[in-house]
């Protein structure tokens, strides 16, 4: 009998994994956290220490880029997300999110916008910080996404200790922020003329947001890390309170409870939540057509499942897939290349990006 349990384990495991395969572009990657394609064979990318560098993806060369914001690299701080402008090709505008001490000396998030000109950064221009400020760089959110009217949109984290301020409207602790490309705020932002709130807040009652993306219909989605399970998924609308950490599927990682009610009136439900954490680390809508088993599904990178999760939402359900464990690696981001090709980029030091390739 364990003999035929073990012939079945092997066959499972090969019939399971034999749709991809995996090819190591780049290695020894130094905490890279974040990266975004400027070709098919080039990229830039960001390490958390605060170096921003372009790689070539055939020749394997590398170039540190100049001129980097100075970032305060402790903890699960440093330099974050590297975006593209949405006129790049034209104007070589980029923007990085970061972690910094402010003027009181405390840690905050910061999101500068610069331009890229051999290979330097130059006309930078810090457009946003926010004021939620901590004693270390823990739960920044960090993650960046244009909408398609040109604004951009920005998670900033709860800082762990300040959670309750996630449902004050007075900070930008657990808070999804839009701004404009010049740091100013648009008018018809949610709460703009409200007494006591901070305009440039979007939504509130968030986590640790790491996975913010916009699909081509105009639709926001997030993901967020719970504590202790209830990592959540979740369709963003303006002025709408996610919860946290009034309601919750999590527990405190101590055991302890956090909130004894998953549900509250005037909070919203996710749309899928998972426990035991998957730790959710960054996420895209595939709308290609390289991988036609994959075209129109969200694709979330875990860095505690060591996977990435297909996610294809129909009506009130939703399936879920898990892809590429077989790697068995944490993996931190994924992108996929103008033509549609998916790269995998590892998590922590000697990290990797991997190339996948139907087999």
């Amino acid at each position: 009998m364990k003999l035929y349990k073990s012939i079945f384990i092997l066959f499972f495991s090969i019939f399971s994994y034999s749709s991809y395969q995996y090819e190591t572009v780049l290695d020894d990657l130094d905490d890279a956290w974040s990266f975004v394609f400027l070709s098919e064979d080039k990229i830039l990318y960001t390490e958390m220490s605060g170096k921003l560098k372009t790689a070539s993806l055939s020749d394997k060369s590398i170039i540190e880029i100049l001129n980097v914001p100075d970032v305060q690299y402790v903890s699960q701080g440093g330099l974050s997300e590297v975006i593209l402008d949405p006129n790049f090709n034209s104007n070589n505008k980029i923007y990085l999110s970061y972690s910094a001490k402010n003027t009181n000396k405390k840690s905050t998030l910061f999101v500068m916008s610069a331009q890229l000109k051999d290979n330097s950064l130059v006309n930078k221009k810090i457009i946003f910080e926010a004021i939620a400020p901590r004693r270390t760089a823990v739960h920044l959110g960090a993650k960046m996404a244009f909408m398609k009217d040109g604004t951009l949109l920005l998670s900033s984290g709860d800082g762990f200790d300040h959670r309750e301020k996630a449902q004050k409207l007075d900070n930008h602790f657990g808070k999804i922020v839009r701004i404009n490309v010049d740091g100013s705020i648009p008018e018809d932002n949610p709460f703009v003329g409200k007494e006591g709130v901070l305009e440039d807040i979007y939504s509130y009652g968030h986590r640790n947001m790491q996975g913010l993306v916009i699909t081509s219909s105009g639709d926001i989605y997030e993901h967020e890390h719970g504590p202790r399970g209830g990592d959540e998924m979740n369709l963003i609308e303006p002025s709408l309170n996610y919860g946290w950490p009034a309601i919750t599927y999590g527990i405190d990682y101590s055991g302890a409870v956090i909130s004894p009610f998953t549900e509250k009136e005037g909070m919203e439900q996710p749309l899928l939540h998972w426990t035991p954490s998957i730790a959710p680390s960054d996420m895209i809508f595939y709308e290609k057509d390289y991988y036609p088993e994959l075209t129109k599904s969200f694709l979330v990178t875990a860095l505690v499942s060591k996977d990435v999760k297909k996610i294809i939402f129909n009506n009130n359900t939703n399936t879920q897939e898990s892809l590429f464990s077989d790697l068995n690696l944490r993996l931190r981001n994924i992108q996929d290349s103008p033509s549609g090709i998916i790269y995998l980029l590892t998590d922590g030091p000697n990290g990797k990006l991997f190339k996948v390739l139907p087999k």
